[in-house]
C-alpha cells in the first residue's frame, strides 16, 4: 500500500462528523442561491451582459450558473458525486467573486466576497477531503453493485 492510500485509509477513520455536517449546510447555501438566482434570472444575465467578453453566452452562462447551484447542492447534501458536484460549482464561484461589486446588488444578498470566499474555501475543502463517512459516496464505496 502506497503512501497515499495510507493517508486516504487514515483520513476516513478519523473524518469528524461534524464536517459532514459543514457539507450538508453548504449543499443547502448552494441550493439556496440557486434557486435566489432563479428568481432573479434576469438580474443575474444583466450582470453576466456587464462584461464584454461574457455577453455572447449570457443565457447558457446564466442557466449553468442555476444548474451547477442547484444540482451540485442536492448532490453535496447527500454526498452524491462531490466532488463532480463541487467541480461544476467552483468556476461559479470564482465569477462571483469577480462580479461581486455589481451595482445590481445581485451577489451582496448575504455579505458579499467575503462569504463568496469563504464557499470557495469550503468547496476546494471538500474537494479535497471528499464527502465522509455520512454520505452515498462512502455507502457505495463500502457496498458495491
Amino acid at each position: 500500500m502506497n503512501l497515499l492510500q495510507r493517508i486516504d485509509r487514515w483520513g476516513e477513520a478519523h473524518h469528524p462528523r461534524w464536517l459532514d455536517g459543514i457539507r450538508v449546510l453548504l449543499g443547502v447555501f448552494l441550493f439556496y442561491k440557486g434557486v435566489v438566482f432563479i428568481q432573479n434570472i434576469d438580474v443575474l444575465k444583466s450582470v453576466i451582459n456587464e462584461s464584454p467578453v461574457l455577453t455572447v453566452m449570457s443565457f447558457w452562462l446564466a442557466h449553468y450558473i442555476v444548474f451547477a447551484h442547484l444540482a451540485g447542492g442536492i448532490l453535496i447534501i447527500f454526498g452524491l458525486l462531490t466532488r463532480v458536484a463541487i467541480i461544476a460549482n467552483i468556476p461559479v464561484l470564482l465569477g462571483a467573486i469577480i462580479f461581486v461589486h455589481t451595482t445590481t446588488g445581485l451577489f451582496n444578498v448575504h455579505g458579499g466576497v467575503g462569504l463568496s470566499i469563504l464557499v470557495l474555501l469550503l468547496l476546494v475543502f471538500f474537494l479535497v477531503e471528499g464527502s465522509g463517512p455520512m454520505s452515498f459516496d462512502d455507502y457505495m464505496r463500502r457496498h458495491p453493485a
